[in-house]
């Protein structure tokens, strides 16, 4: 459109572009057939659409949402590519599923593997570098679950996609507290571990005092705190 086509109270272009009024009963009926197209394609790509999604399932919904979205609006355009997109989008899906079903090398290639971010109730930095999960941010997630310290922990997964999973310790050790600093209140009322300390950096417990500065064998700082149990 031209500059001096546009002024503020044109209701009318502001409402319904430059389409004729007539044009809503027709996106009327192309969302009716839309919607029946994602309904088919997310039900033939199985039940995990409707719930968490994989990468590959996330890609497949950007895909069937970016592929509806002109022919819904664009007079000029017909619904049939957005079939055909769809089409694509869904054997391309149950290939990969398929594939991943039979091959755990293809399935990791194509979903990514799993990583170990806490064993034994110690922080595994490299993992957690590697993933780019953050101390705060995993701390985050076991006060979700009513974890307060790391000694809690036989594992802690990072799944292929993006999911949390917890495995709790059988007879819980001493361990890192979970919860945040500032919040001195509620660390008053939980249990210390008497003789016992927690690497302030990976959760690493030893016989040790608050504030000796002896590094520790698995990350080498030395700043320890008290643990909880």
């Amino acid at each position: 459109m031209k500059e001096f086509e546009i002024y503020i109270m044109d209701w009318s272009r502001m409402l319904f572009g430059e389409a004729p009024v007539s044009f809503i009963i027709e996106v009327i009926i192309r969302a009716f057939f839309v919607y029946l197209l994602l309904m088919v394609s997310m039900r033939i790509m199985g039940k995990r659409m409707a719930s968490h999604l994989s990468r590959n399932e996330l890609i497949a919904m950007v895909s069937l949402a970016a592929a509806i979205g002109v022919p819904m609006m664009d007079p000029s355009r017909g619904i049939l590519p957005a079939f055909v997109i769809a089409i694509v989008v869904v054997i391309v899906q149950r290939i990969i599923s398929t594939l991943a079903f039979k091959s755990q090398k293809f399935e990791q290639l194509a979903e990514d593997d799993l990583s170990i971010l806490v064993s034994d109730g110690k922080l595994q930095l490299d993992e957690m570098k590697k993933s780019r999960i953050s101390p705060e941010r995993l701390f985050a997630e076991a006060r979700s679950c009513g974890i307060d310290n790391l000694g809690k922990i036989k594992r802690l997964y990072l799944e292929s996609g993006g999911a949390f999973s917890f495995i709790q310790n059988d007879q819980p050790s001493p361990g890192l507290s979970t919860l945040p600093q500032y919040d001195t209140d509620f660390r008053k009322e939980k249990k210390l571990a008497p003789g016992f300390c927690a690497c302030n950096e990976c959760g690493n417990v030893k016989r040790n005092q608050p504030g000796n500065q002896v590094p520790c064998e698995r990350c080498g700082r030395t700043k320890w705190v008290e643990a909880y149990l």
